[in-house]
C-alpha cells in the first residue's frame, strides 16, 4: 500500500461531454478555475486540455493553454501543471475509402503536438504511448513510435518530466523500452488509464498485470472512468500507487448526481484517509517526481 499519495485532477478533457454537464470547464477562465479549486481541495498535480470556447470541442490551441496557465500562475495557489500532449493524433477512417480521413480528423508531427509544451514549459507533459481503437466507429488515436520518440527526446531536452500515458500492455511495453533507449529520466512516471474502450479494462487484474510489469524504480498513478473511478483510486492506492480523478474521466459524484472537480477530489481525499493513507502537498510531490519547482 502506498501511504502517501499524490492526487491529480483531469479537470476537463476533450471528449464530447459539453452537453452532458452544464457546468463542465470550457473557457480557459472556466478551466483555470477549475485547476484551482482542485488544488485547494488537495490535488498536487493538475491535467489540462483545452477547449474551443466557441464549439466546447477540445482545442491544441497554445494561446488558450498559455492563458489557462497564466490565470492559474497568477493566482498564487501552488500546484504541479500537467499539460497534454494527447492532442493532434485524432484519425477518422472513411468507411468506404479507408486512405480517406473522415471529418475530426487531426494529425500533426511531433513537434506540433510538443508546441504549446515548448512555449510554455510546464513541469510535466503527458505522452501517449501508443495507438488504439478509441471506442465504436472508425476513430483511432495515433501515436507512432517514431513520433513518440521525437517527443520524449524534446521534452527530455526542455527539462520537462513526461507522464507515460498506459492504455494498454503493449504501450508499456513501448514506454519501458524508451526508458532503455534513455529517452526517459529517471524516475520514470507512468499513468495507468484503464477502462477506454478499447483499451485496457478497468479491473484489480488489469491493473495488478500492469503495475507488475513497471520497471525498478517507477513512479505510478492509475485511474478508471466513469463508475468506477473511486474504486480504481482505491485498488491504486493498495498496489502502491498514485491516483487521478477529475472531469475529464467521470462526471457523477455518485449515480444522477453531476460533480465538480473539487467535489471529486475531496472524495478521493476521504477514500484514501479512510485506508490510512495521506495526500501529499505539491512540494511532497515535486520530491518524489524528481521535479524542480518553475
Amino acid at each position: 500500500m502506498n501511504p502517501e499519495v499524490i492526487i491529480t485532477c483531469a479537470v476537463t478533457g476533450a471528449g464530447d461531454t459539453q452537453d452532458k454537464h452544464p457546468d463542465l470547464p470550457i473557457t480557459p477562465a472556466q478551466i483555470a478555475a477549475a485547476c484551482i479549486e482542485a488544488a485547494a481541495a488537495g490535488a498536487a498535480v493538475v491535467h489540462i486540455h483545452v477547449r474551443d470556447p466557441a464549439t466546447g470541442q477540445g482545442s491544441r490551441d497554445t494561446a488558450l493553454y498559455a492563458e489557462v496557465v497564466e490565470r492559474v500562475r497568477a493566482s498564487g495557489r501552488d500546484v504541479i501543471l500537467n499539460l497534454t500532449c494527447g492532442m493532434g493524433g485524432d484519425l477518422y477512417v472513411n468507411d468506404d475509402d479507408p486512405c480517406r480521413m473522415d471529418p475530426g480528423s487531426d494529425m500533426v508531427n511531433a513537434m506540433t503536438c510538443l508546441q504549446h509544451v515548448d512555449e510554455l514549459r510546464p513541469e510535466l507533459c503527458t505522452l501517449d504511448c501508443g495507438s488504439m481503437n478509441f471506442g465504436d466507429g472508425n476513430s483511432l488515436t495515433v501515436h507512432t513510435p517514431n513520433m513518440l520518440r521525437a517527443m520524449a527526446a524534446r521534452v527530455r531536452a526542455l527539462g520537462i518530466k513526461p507522464e507515460m500515458e498506459v492504455f494498454d500492455s503493449g504501450h508499456l511495453w513501448f514506454a519501458k523500452q524508451m526508458c532503455d533507449e534513455g529517452l526517459i529520466d529517471g524516475p520514470p512516471l507512468f499513468q495507468l488509464c484503464l477502462g477506454i474502450p478499447y483499451g485496457a479494462p478497468a479491473n484489480t487484474e488489469t491493473m495488478a498485470h500492469l503495475v507488475g510489469q513497471l520497471p525498478p524504480g517507477a513512479v505510478w498513478a492509475g485511474f478508471g472512468i466513469s463508475r468506477i473511478q473511486m474504486p480504481m483510486v482505491a485498488q491504486a492506492i493498495l498496489l502502491g500507487g498514485h491516483v487521478r480523478v477529475g472531469l475529464e474521466d467521470n462526471l457523477y459524484l455518485e449515480r444522477g448526481v453531476l460533480a465538480s472537480n473539487g467535489q471529486l477530489v475531496d472524495k478521493a481525499v476521504a477514500i484514501i484517509t479512510a485506508l490510512g493513507a495521506r495526500p501529499v502537498s505539491p512540494a511532497e510531490a515535486r520530491a518524489k517526481l524528481g521535479l524542480a519547482r518553475r
